[in-house]
C-alpha cells in the first residue's frame, strides 16, 4: 500500500518534491497530492490537488492533514510552526525545508511526546550538509575542527553582485540578517550575519564565503563539548559580500524587508542555469596524528528523475525525499524529533534519491 503524502506548497522546490515522490519505483511507494492557495492547472494532472488558502482557512491545517501518513512542508519558513502544530493534532509525520532557527526550537517543543515524527531542516543547508559534516566529524578520535560551505550560485555570473535568484527571496533574506551559531575555542555562541569573511578555491573557481544563519540545524548542540571550531558560511563569488552589507547594514534595508525584497526581485533575475557547490573541511587527530578530510561535491541544474530541474531544486528536493523515503523505511526514528545528524551518510547516498549528490555532480 502507497504511503499517502500531502506536500504543501507549488513553488519550484514544491514540484520538484511532489515529481520526485510521485515517480518514484519500487519501495515504499507514495500517492502524493499537492496542495497551496492556487495549484495550477499544469500541476492539476499529474497529482491529486487541493486548494487550501493558508491566509483565509490557517485554523483548517489539521482537517486537511488528516488521512495523510506524512507532510513536507514546502511553503514559507513563517508558515511552519502553524503547519507543524497541525500535524501534532492530526499525527501526521512531518517534514520541511525551513532555516528558521526559533521555527526549529518550537517544533522541536511539539515533537516532546507526539505520537508523530518531526523531521524539519531537511533540504540542502540545513538538512545534506548537516548529514555530511556529521559524518566527517565522526572519523576522527579528537576532533578540532569542522567548517561547512554551501553556496547555490549562477554558473554564468554577470551583474556587480555576481547573484541570479535560484531560490527564495525570503529565505536568502532571513539568512543575511539573523544571527549565526557557531562553536569558538570550544564555546556555543551567535555570530553576526555577512561577517568572518574568507576566500577559498575549488575545481580552479575562486569563491568567498561568510556567516549566515541556520545552516548548522541542530549541530551545534550536537557536536558541544566535542570541537573547537564549528562554522556554517555560504559561498558566493567574490564581491558580493561587500555589496550585500552595503545594502543590508549600511543603508538599514534589514530591518525594512518588503523593501529589501522588492528590490531582489525587481533587479535582479532568475536563472535556471545554477550550480550547487557543497565543501566541508573537518581537522583533528587520528591515532595522535592531526589529519584533515574534506568532502565537495558540485551539483548542475540537469534533467533529474525525468524532469529538467535546477541545481537547487536537485539538492533540496532530493534532499527532502531521501530522508522521508529513509524513515518510510524504518530506518529513522518513528516518533519525535529527528535531527539531520540521525541519518547515516551511506545510507543517504545510496539512496534513490540521495544518489542525486553523487550522480549529478559531475562538472
Amino acid at each position: 500500500m502507497a504511503h499517502k503524502v500531502l506536500v504543501l506548497g507549488t513553488g519550484h522546490i514544491g514540484r520538484a518534491i511532489a515529481h520526485l515522490l510521485s515517480g518514484a519505483t519500487g519501495q515504499p511507494a507514495y500517492h502524493v497530492t499537492i496542495a497551496d492557495r492556487e495549484v495550477p492547472p499544469e500541476l492539476r494532472g499529474p497529482f491529486d490537488w487541493r486548494e487550501f488558502d493558508v491566509d483565509r482557512d490557517g485554523d483548517g491545517f489539521a482537517s486537511l492533514l488528516r488521512g495523510y501518513h506524512m507532510v513536507v512542508n514546502a511553503l514559507p519558513f513563517h508558515l511552519a510552526g502553524c503547519v507543524a502544530r497541525a500535524a501534532t493534532q492530526a499525527r501526521v509525520h512531518y517534514f520541511d525545508l525551513t532555516e528558521d532557527i526559533a521555527v526549529t526550537r518550537e517544533i522541536r517543543a511539539l515533537a516532546h511526546g507526539a505520537a508523530s515524527a518531526f523531521m524539519p531542516q531537511c533540504g540542502l543547508a540545513p538538512g545534506f550538509i548537516g548529514i555530511a559534516g556529521y559524518a566527517l566529524s565522526q572519523s576522527f578520535d579528537q576532533l578540532e575542527r569542522l567548517h561547512m560551505r554551501v553556496g547555490a550560485l549562477p554558473q554564468y555570473p554577470t551583474n556587480a553582485l555576481k547573484y541570479n535568484l535560484t531560490w527564495s527571496v525570503d529565505g536568502l533574506i532571513n539568512e543575511y540578517c539573523h544571527p549565526c551559531e557557531a562553536i569558538v575555542d570550544g564555546r556555543r555562541m551567535e555570530l553576526p550575519p555577512l561577517e568572518g569573511y574568507e576566500t577559498f578555491g575549488l575545481d580552479g573557481v575562486h569563491y568567498e564565503a561568510f556567516n549566515t544563519s541556520g545552516g548548522l540545524g541542530t549541530l551545534a548542540e550536537t557536536l558541544d563539548g566535542q570541537v573547537q571550531y564549528l562554522d556554517y558560511k555560504t559561498i558566493r563569488y567574490p564581491g558580493h559580500r561587500d555589496i550585500a552589507k552595503l545594502l543590508l547594514q549600511d543603508f538599514g534595508l534589514a530591518g525594512k524587508r518588503e523593501m529589501m525584497k522588492d528590490i531582489l526581485q525587481a533587479a535582479i533575475p532568475a536563472t535556471a542555469q545554477d550550480v550547487v557547490v557543497v565543501f566541508v573541511t573537518a581537522s583533528g587527530l587520528r591515532q595522535g596524528r592531526r589529519t584533515q578530510q574534506s568532502f565537495a561535491r558540485k551539483v548542475y541544474a540537469q534533467t533529474w528523475g525525468g524532469l529538467a530541474m535546477t541545481a537547487i531544486q536537485i539538492t533540496t528536493a532530493s534532499g527532502v525525499c531521501a530522508v522521508l523515503d529513509l524513515f518510510a523505511q524504518g530506518r529513522l526514528a518513528q516518533t519525535g524529533f529527528i535531527r539531520q545528524e540521525d541519518v547515516a551518510l551511506a545510507d543517504f547516498l545510496g539512496n534513490r534519491f540521495g544518489r542525486a549528490y553523487e550522480t549529478a555532480a559531475a562538472a
